[in-house]
């Protein structure tokens, strides 16, 4: 049996086509057509997933979505998607507020349901469920060396590819003011993000698992703040007991930073087990990677935390590789191959290459980089101090 999913509508027709549909799928299915029974039921049969309408009669779906999360007890936490006919925004908002973790949109595709019910049904799956091993725990830091050298495009690709290889990873925006991952997911603005994380009375997993937004590539994304304004909530501490909480919960937790090395950065860098500086072939992204090797070494990092990624390493820049290394007095560790025309059509379409053209060159080439830093042995798992701000 794949679960139990408590419907609660009062519609009888979209009753029997979701039992219709769950049912096949192997799914045991309870139904309720109003608050109070639903809210019996959630307590009487422990549901896997509840498939909530928005508009009932008598009780509002939103109340019941509150009422249950009130009811909750500690670490505990039961998936909900609300379903509802209205397409405004302002309603979709107060469906996640209430206490969903998604919303469909009537009429849905069954495959759209199904889809983001296992996603949701195998985020929150009890810990005694999960398939065997604890998680690696490796926070990876991804900078860039200068704007436009295809850091987010590497770090995105890369999670994808590490969770084709059955690993848990999490991929954190940490360039908090102008963040586009939603832009690279096709993701809207009014889904969850860190600052739902750092306003809550506590970071623990149990929040986190409910604003991660999960990919149909199973990455689950942890977002930068809708707008530049409210990165100004999250604070140095507060990305450290976020990421030392998401240590626990995956095998990678792939931090996107931007170039500037303040407090926070800072702050990830350090908590990071190795850092990926991305480069391209150009003097003045040498110049830039020459600096950050100095402010490495004068933080007195471990030799072989900063690992040297090129990208589009067979592009002509009339800079050749060895030239480089030889400018920077060390190697470059990796290389990813230039195929722009394929990164740049996967950013406009919100449709990461390594989602639908995992066998072109370039899925190849971040395939093997994934698989090179996962087979990567004789390394410390960080140690996650409580940390403040430098």
């Amino acid at each position: 049996m794949a679960g139990k999913v408590l419907v609660v509508d009062d519609d009888a027709s979209v009753q029997r086509l979701l039992q219709q549909t769950l049912r096949q799928e192997g799914y045991e299915v309870v139904i309720a057509t109003e608050g109070t029974e639903a809210f019996r039921l959630w307590q009487q049969e422990a549901p896997s997933l509840i498939l909530l309408d928005a508009v009932l009669q008598g009780t509002d779906g939103h109340d019941v979505a509150i009422r249950i999360r009130a009811a909750e007890a500690a670490g505990s936490h039961v998936p909900i998607i609300m379903l509802t006919a209205d397409r405004d925004v302002q309603q979709k908002v107060r469906a996640l507020r209430a206490g969903a973790d998604d919303y469909l949109v009537k009429p849905f595709h069954p495959a759209e349901l199904l889809a983001r019910m296992k996603s949701l049904i195998a985020r929150f799956a009890p810990g005694d469920t999960l398939v065997g091993r604890p998680p690696m725990g490796r926070i990876h830091a991804y900078y860039g060396a200068k704007g436009g050298v295809g850091t987010t495009t590497i770090a995105i690709n890369t999670a994808i590819a590490l969770r084709s290889l059955e690993r848990r990873v999490c991929v954190v925006d940490g360039n908090l003011q102008f963040g586009d991952h939603r832009v690279f997911m096709d993701l809207p603005l009014d889904r969850k993000s860190i600052v739902d994380a750092v306003t809550a009375p506590s970071i623990d997993p149990d929040l986190l698992r409910s604003i991660v937004q999960t990919h149909e590539s199973g990455v689950d994304l942890l977002l930068a703040p809708p707008s530049p304004e409210a990165a100004d909530h999250v604070t140095a501490a507060h990305m450290h007991q976020v990421l030392a909480s998401l240590a626990t919960m995956y095998d990678y937790v792939i931090v996107d930073i931007d170039k500037r090395l303040d407090d926070l950065n800072l702050m990830v860098l350090d908590i990071a087990e190795t850092i990926f500086a991305v480069m391209t072939a150009d003097l003045s992204c040498l110049k830039n990677v020459r600096l950050l090797l100095e402010t490495i070494g004068h933080l007195g990092y471990q030799s072989g935390k900063l690992k040297l990624v090129l990208n589009r390493s067979n592009a002509y820049t009339g800079v050749s590789i060895k030239s480089a290394e030889g400018a920077l007095r060390r190697p470059i560790e990796h290389q990813i191959v230039n195929e722009y025309r394929g990164a740049i059509s996967a950013l406009n379409t919100g449709a990461p290459f390594m989602t639908g053209k995992a066998d072109s060159v370039l899925g190849r080439s971040v395939m093997d980089f994934a698989k090179a830093l996962d087979r990567e042995q004789g390394h410390t798992v960080a140690q996650l101090q409580p940390g403040t701000a430098r």
